[in-house]
């Protein structure tokens, strides 16, 4: 078999067990019993798991970087050819780790905005709500 026909075949075999609806009720009704519910709990959790894997990867995955940049040196200044290739690491490792460090700041600062703004709209609602109900009490 060649690689396109089992390519083929396993695109078609996804298809069948995946099917995307949007902007579409299933036709026998309702939205299949699944609702996304998240409460500020919830949202503080993953934001705080967030905030100490930042912490976490700031101090831990930084350890090796001075070490490994030194013996990167030390082997290309000792004419070894594999000095290069511990430099493609170190750099490897401090693009990637940067990019997971800016991934974590990113969802803990957007799950807590998230959370001050929930709170803020609640406080809205609320007060709406109450405004209403005055009114509706006094024309009674």
């Amino acid at each position: 078999m060649t690689f396109e026909q089992e390519w083929a075949e396993m695109r078609a075999a996804a298809s069948e067990r995946t099917a995307t609806q949007l902007n579409s009720v299933p036709a026998e009704g309702g939205g299949g019993g699944y609702d996304l519910v998240v409460d500020r709990d919830d949202l503080g959790a993953v934001g705080n798991d967030a905030y100490d894997l930042l912490g976490r990867l700031g101090k831990e995955g930084d350890i090796a970087r001075a070490s490994t940049f030194d013996a990167a040196t030390a082997l290309t200044n000792g004419n070894f050819v594999s000095g290069s290739a511990v430099l493609k690491v170190h750099d490897f490792w401090q693009t990637h780790l940067k990019t997971l460090l800016d991934s974590c700041a990113q969802i803990s600062n957007h799950l807590d905005y998230s959370k001050a703004r929930h709170a803020e709209d609640e406080v809205k609602i609320e007060g709406r709500l109450t405004a209403i109900s005055v009114l509706t009490e006094h024309m009674k």
